[in-house]
Formats: C-alpha cells, sequence, structure tokens
C-alpha cells in the first residue's frame, strides 16, 4: 500500500521497524535517546505535544541534541501555560508535529527510548504518529524504574526531587529541554554507578549493566514490581489486588488468565494522568484461585463493593448502569424502558434487570419486542406521535394507537418480564474448581443467590440444604442477578441441578 509522505517528509521507509534484537547491547556504542515532552494536558487521546527535547547518550556521555517547540493546533490551557511557561504566542510560529516528525525519527532510530516515567511520553509520540498514519516502536527504559533498583531506599522518585537528592542541577523545571537534560545526567550518573576502572578505562559495573538489560525488558512495570512477580502468577481463573506501598488495595480485578489479564494491565498505552498515577501506585499483587469464570465474576463484585478499591471507584456500587423498568402509561398500558439505575436504594425505582449500558440496554429490549410481539414505541425504541414503524409493516398489534387494548397488550408485556427474571426458581450451578477432583458451587434460592463454596468430588448431595451447607455466604444484588442471568443465557458447560 502506498503511504502518503508529502506532509511528513519521511520518504518510503516505514517509521520503526520493530525488529529490534530481544536482548540489547551494552557496548559503550550502543545508543540512548532521552526525551522530554510537554503538552497540552494529560490524556494522549486529545491532547497534543508543545515541546520535545531529546538528548542522545552513547553509554560514556552525551554527544547530541534536539530540542523544539511544537505547534499544537489548539488553545493552550491557562493552567498548563502557567505551570510549564508555553504559552500560545511562543508556539503560533513553531512547527507542527507532522514537521518534525521526520526529525524525530531519525534521532530515535535504532536506540533505546529513555524517560522519566517513559510510558507517558512514549504514549503520547505513539500517539502523535498514529495520527499521521504510522506505528512508531520503540524499545523503553523507564529511569524511575533504574533508580529504584539502583539507589534503592529514597523517600521519592519523582524527577525533580531525585535529583535533589543526588545533587543534579534541575533548570528549566517543566520545560521539554530542562527536563530531558535532567534525565540525560541522571541516565549518566546511574550508569556510572560502581563503575570499575579496568586499564585505565572505565567499564560499565556488572551489576548496572544487568540492571539495565533487565529494565529495558521491563520498563512498563510499574516501577515497584518486578519481573520475578510477574513470572510467578498463574495463568489460570482469578481474583487479583493490586496495593499501594502502604499496602492498602487499589484494585481488584478478576481473569480467565491471571497473568495474562495483569500483563494486559502493564503494556496497554498510557491513556490519562490518572492511568499513569494507578500504574505507578501499584507496589504488590496477591491473587485468590477461583476456579472458573463465573465464580470469579461473583466474588469480584463482593470484593469490591466489600472493600470499595479507589481506582473501582465505577465498579463500587454497581457494574451495570442501565436498568430495564416498567410502568403503567395513563390510557393502562404497561410500558417498558431505559434509563440509568438510580443510585438510591428507592425499591420503586429497582430496575426488573440491569445491563452495562443503554447500548446493551437497547438490544436486549429490541430483542424482547420481536420475541413477545411488542410496540416499539411503548417500549421507548421509536418515537412518533402514531403508529409505530413495526405497525406499519403489520409486525405490531396496535397497542401504540389504541387499537389493541391495554388488557391483551400487557399479558405479552407480562410474559416478556418473567422471561427477564432466572428460568428456575432454586438451582445449583456446578462448575469446574480451583484444582483436579474439586468443583465449584453456585446456589439460588427462590430466586435470591445465597452465595458459593467449592466442594470435592466424592460429596454428595440430594436435598438444596446439602449445597447450602458448603457454601459461603454473599449478599445478593442486581449485579450478581445479571452475572448468573448471563452466565445461564450463555453456552456454559456447568452442570445445573434444579430443585423448583
Amino acid at each position: 500500500m502506498k503511504r502518503n509522505t508529502k506532509n511528513i517528509g519521511l520518504g518510503e521507509e516505514p517509521l520503526a521497524t520493530g525488529n529490534e534484537p530481544e536482548e540489547t547491547d551494552l557496548n559503550p556504542n550502543h545508543l540512548y535517546a532521552i526525551i522530554d515532552i510537554e503538552t497540552t494536558g494529560g490524556q494522549p487521546a486529545q491532547d497534543k505535544i508543545t515541546e520535545i527535547a531529546i538528548f542522545i547518550h552513547d553509554g560514556q556521555k552525551i554527544v547530541d541534541k534536539y530540542n523544539t517547540l511544537v505547534n499544537p493546533q489548539r488553545p493552550i490551557p491557562y493552567f498548563i501555560s502557567q505551570l510549564t511557561g508555553i504559552t500560545d504566542e511562543m508556539v503560533q510560529d513553531a512547527p507542527k508535529f507532522y514537521e518534525v516528525a521526520k526529525e524525530i525519527v531519525e534521532f530515535t532510530e535504532g536506540k533505546i527510548f529513555v524517560a522519566h516515567n517513559v510510558r507517558f511520553d512514549y504514549s503520547f509520540i505513539k500517539k502523535e504518529f498514529a495520527d499521521l498514519g504510522y506505528t512508531f516502536q520503540r524499545k523503553t527504559l523507564c529511569t524511575v524504574r533504574l533508580s529504584r533498583k539502583l539507589i534503592p531506599g529514597l523517600p521519592s522518585y519523582s524527577l525533580g526531587k531525585l535529583c535533589k537528592s543526588i545533587e543534579i542541577p534541575l533548570n528549566q523545571r517543566h520545560r521539554a529541554i530542562g527536563d530531558a537534560e535532567a534525565t540525560a545526567k541522571l541516565f549518566d550518573k546511574l550508569i556510572r554507578l560502581n563503575r570499575p576502572v579496568v586499564d585505565g578505562n572505565m567499564h560499565m559495573a556488572a551489576e548496572t549493566s544487568q540492571a539495565l538489560k533487565q529494565e529495558i525488558k521491563t520498563s512498563l512495570l510499574p516501577p515497584n514490581i518486578s519481573k520475578e512477580q510477574v513470572d510467578a502468577l498463574p495463568m489460570v481463573p482469578g481474583v487479583y489486588y493490586f496495593y499501594n506501598e502502604q499496602g492498602e488495595v487499589i484494585y481488584v480485578g478478576k481473569s480467565i488468565n491471571i497473568k495474562k489479564r495483569i500483563i494486559q494491565h502493564f503494556n496497554i498505552d498510557y491513556k490519562s494522568r490518572k492511568s499513569l498515577d494507578f500504574k505507578n501506585n501499584i507496589a504488590d499483587i496477591t491473587y485468590e484461585l477461583m476456579g472458573n469464570e463465573l465464580v470469579s465474576l461473583l466474588f469480584e463484585s463482593a470484593e469490591i463493593k466489600r472493600m470499595k478499591p479507589h481506582y473501582n471507584r465505577q465498579q463500587r456500587r454497581s457494574i451495570f448502569n442501565t436498568g430495564i423498568y416498567v410502568y403503567t402509561d395513563d390510557n393502562g398500558y404497561k410500558r417498558l424502558t431505559f434509563g440509568s439505575v438510580n443510585s438510591a436504594d428507592d425499591v420503586s425505582m429497582t430496575p426488573l434487570v440491569a445491563l452495562s449500558n443503554h447500548y446493551k440496554a437497547k438490544g436486549f429490549l429490541f430483542h424482547k419486542v420481536a420475541k413477545f410481539n411488542l410496540c416499539q414505541k411503548l417500549c421507548d425504541l421509536y418515537k412518533t406521535n402514531g403508529a409505530c414503524f413495526d405497525y406499519q409493516v403489520h409486525q405490531c398489534k396496535g397497542a401504540c394507537i389504541g387499537k389493541e387494548t391495554p388488557e391483551e397488550y400487557n399479558k405479552r408485556v407480562d410474559e416478556a418480564i418473567d422471561s427477564f427474571t432466572y428460568e428456575h426458581n432454586s438451582f445449583v450451578i456446578i462448575g469446574k474448581g480451583r484444582e483436579p477432583g474439586e468443583k465449584s458451587v453456585v446456589v439460588v434460592e427462590h430466586g435470591t443467590y445465597l452465595g458459593f463454596g467449592f466442594i470435592d468430588d466424592a460429596f454428595s448431595a440430594t436435598t438444596l440444604e446439602d449445597f447450602k451447607d458448603v457454601i459461603t455466604r454473599y449478599n445478593d444484588n442486581k449485579d450478581v442477578q445479571q452475572i448468573i442471568r448471563g452466565h445461564m443465557r450463555g453456552k456454559h458447560k456447568d452442570k445445573v441441578i434444579v430443585f423448583d
């Protein structure tokens, strides 16, 4: 496919090969591009770069540098100008990003991309290139992680406080040129730690060399998380916990593959300042094995409501934010509708069923309209003062224009509502356990979720009471009801024992 390179001036060469060797050669001739940027805000998806500075280090010393203001083609917020000193007037005649893209490629090609909190700078630059239709890819190295490993025990590893602790001058703070120069001096100081002299020449200490190799491989991990911790994670279903340095749980998640999901957390491109803070705050990881996805979902929901982790804020109350409701209009017709789940504990506003968003709620209602021959207009799916579209194509019986009586129409609405609930009144779901010879048990009695537990293959039960004796009790709520309904509607392989 031919690339449009007229504006970017890159010829026909790709921006990055993505074929860098797995093992990084740390000989003195290897080059590092030490980078800092300033931006219009903290979100790569919507903010733009206003300044970029690059210092090239050859493993011995700084050998080259590059710096330019960048016209973001949008106003710079006042508080950003107050922080950085970069104003709209300063960037008015500066080059736009596409005009400096080739120089950035040339300065970073074949080099390790180094930055303090590297994910921030790397994500912004990747996004700028992605907007031009190109993939920017480099091996990365984070000086926050490298500093923590080589100079442990400091009170803070923010660039300003770290430079102050180890006596690195930091001029022009919050300008790309000043912060990049300080990061370059920090990097230089780090790789010179414990550097021995052999035959009159300084050589990189084995410990430092190994740390560099390790950090290049793991630069996208949170600063306090080691490769060994990630390698030890299981690749099975369960619930995992992220902790901060104070030992507080800051996030609870679930996955059918704990290790894979956690690695995805760490590898995802930075989206906002909040996501960077979240990642940098992770200091430890623990997990609980659950055996299968259903039990993992149920336990995750219960743990989020119990612990209220800071970064699960949206899920503390409910992960299902849109409800299906019913009311009777002035003409006596029962009408289904959808809307945001009420935050108050008002029984009259309890949804018949809750779903994750409005889009899924509309899809759910369209399905029920088709299955039970309901009226689109009376389900708020077709806005009109007259007949709904289905009536015009003879799919609706005319409740929308009073042609069908409320009594006849409401019978089908009641049938549809009945289909929202569990198919059975009391039942047990038996699924895969945490280890061979074990099974999970989920118990629902009279339409109420009671909890889950684990049994061995030798367990014998003939009544619902037998299963109730082996579970841990958990609260019933609309979230777990939706989880169980969704599981039962899906293509699961679990055994279901009905006690109706």
